[in-house]
């Protein structure tokens, strides 16, 4: 595992790299308001941004606000999202988080961390989805391909998703730590897959311990 200068080093070449090459589009999830995003991200769990989308095309029009969401038999909202998949999980997650919202905060999504992490079905990677693309509060998003390319970079040796986010955050000021994971996100999609990164394809290849070739 190299030692926090060399990864410093490292996660800025990758930054200064990928940059140039993907979108500055902050999330790929439709939304108006940060509630929305706020359901659109639990939605996406293991789910495609774009399947998330088309369901919530109609789901928003149907719900919009926290208490439409408890205001329907339970069953009802699991049809609803049922091809986001996890729809019973979902479905548990968004009543909890539409309940949360209603008893703490007036219906209305609040905007630090600590705040969002007292409702039930928001972990910090919601949280910090939610804060960096409605509020522009700085965050480093874990998701499954942060996670993998982290590993793969020896940006972190943890697995553990909040471990994980604390390494990133030190090896690069605040102000990029939302568009370090965004291009992590977008890199680990296009390129950088779970069964077979293109290597040839990788401008990150000199930079990459797992490199092959």
């Amino acid at each position: 595992m190299p030692d926090l200068n060399q990864r410093k080093k490292r996660a800025t070449a990758v930054f200064d790299l990928l940059d140039p090459l993907y979108t500055r589009q902050k999330t790929a999830l439709t939304y108006k308001t940060p509630f929305e995003l706020l359901i659109s991200t639990i939605l996406s769990a293991q789910c495609t941004d774009k399947q998330v989308n088309t369901v919530t095309r109609t789901l928003f029009q149907k719900y919009r606000s926290p208490g439409d969401f408890l205001s329907v038999p339970v069953s009802e909202l699991e049809a609803d999202i049922r091809p986001t998949g996890f729809f019973r999980n979902k479905a548990k997650s968004i009543r909890g988080c539409a309940q949360g919202l209603m008893d703490l905060y007036q219906g209305q999504v609040p905007a630090t961390m600590g705040e969002l992490l007292k409702l039930p079905g928001v972990g910090r990677k919601t949280a910090n989805c939610v804060l960096g693309a409605a509020f522009d509060i700085p965050g480093v998003v874990v998701d499954t391909h942060v996670k993998r390319l982290a590993l793969r970079l020896e940006l972190t040796e943890n697995k553990d998703p909040d471990k994980i986010e604390a390494d990133l955050g030190e090896l690069l000021p605040k102000k990029r730590w939302r568009r370090f994971s965004d291009l992590l996100i977008y890199h680990g999609r296009a390129v950088c897959k779970a069964r077979n990164p293109d290597h040839g394809a990788c401008v990150l290849l000199e930079h990459c311990p797992s490199n092959t070739i």
